[in-house]
């Protein structure tokens, strides 16, 4: 018999997505006490160290990958099996995790709270983070359904589009480019842009922007926010390829303006991405119909 509980694989596939026990216990609302008790009380069970301690740090020893495998589809199952309870009791309710890339939180938030006021039972958890990020949560199951321009590559994942992505080019007013007409991608590749960080989305639209022209990648600096992108923009600092949605302020107060560059806008899609092993909670269903709806109605 292998009588480990929910309860300790709940905690241990909490402190295995963290790699810390403090931050496991703050989202499970437990004491750090309580949580190394359970850690340990699963070691005694298994008969083998799930973790190993180096300095300040902990990580996952052989044993806790194979647990952390195990737990995340036995607590998937669990959940799976709750929500089904759920529809066939007729319940508008339930949990719902959604990771996003940082480009889609300029208009998430709105939706969200539109489906959030027609389905007030269901709880809502928004995660906002880069490309990388967000698939790695899809994948460690930590995530429901993942809002992302571009989707992951593999058969593992199940993309559907739900809205256009126009990606432009941003310069300040008074850049030298500001009203010109029907810019080459030859002179931008004299510009400096600014890039966000590997993994991020856009950054591989420039880059493959560039390599489509045979062009090398334009000097460059990294930022890690969209935020930063516009800012720096503003200052003169260079030009970027952003997504429309990002800018709406910063066109309507002139902070910003789009150039006239050939083959610009790039057109792309908004995709809902989710596990195919996975089965969709109520809440889910829910929120991808509701996304499906409302985008008809978003320009």
């Amino acid at each position: 018999m292998f009588p480990i509980s929910l309860r300790q694989l709940q905690v241990f596939e909490s402190v295995a997505r963290h790699l810390s026990h403090s931050r496991a216990a703050a989202e499970l609302y437990l004491s750090q006490p309580a949580v190394s008790m359970q850690i340990k009380q699963a070691e005694s069970i298994v008969g083998l160290p799930l973790f190993e301690q180096q300095g300040k740090k902990i990580f996952l020893t052989e044993a806790g990958r194979e647990m952390l495998h195990y737990s995340r589809s036995i607590l998937q199952l669990v959940n799976e099996m709750e929500s089904v309870f759920d529809e066939l009791k007729g319940l508008d309710r339930g949990h719902l995790n959604i990771s996003v890339v940082s480009t889609a939180n300029y208009f998430m938030p709105q939706l969200l709270a539109t489906f959030i006021q027609s389905h007030p039972k269901i709880q809502v958890s928004l995660s906002v983070a880069n490309r990388d990020a967000v698939i790695k949560q899809l994948a460690d199951n930590s995530a429901d359904l993942a809002i992302m321009g571009q989707p992951p590559d593999g058969t593992e994942m199940r993309a559907d589009a739900f809205m256009l992505n126009p990606l432009v080019v941003i310069a300040s007013p008074s850049h030298s480019l500001s009203s010109a007409k029907l810019i080459q991608p030859r002179q931008l590749a004299n510009e400096i842009f600014l890039l966000r960080e590997r993994g991020s989305g856009t950054r591989g639209v420039v880059e493959r922007f560039f390599s489509k022209h045979k062009l090398a990648l334009p000097l460059h600096m990294e930022m890690d926010t969209n935020e930063a992108i516009k800012q720096s923009v503003q200052a003169g600092m260079g030009i970027a390829i952003i997504s429309q949605h990002s800018i709406e302020l910063e066109l309507e107060t002139k902070r910003l303006v789009v150039l006239d560059v050939e083959h610009f806008p790039i057109l792309r899609h908004w995709h809902i991405v989710h596990r195919k092993d996975k089965r969709s909670s109520i809440a889910a269903q829910e929120f991808e119909r509701f996304l499906l709806d409302a985008s008809q109605t978003i320009k």
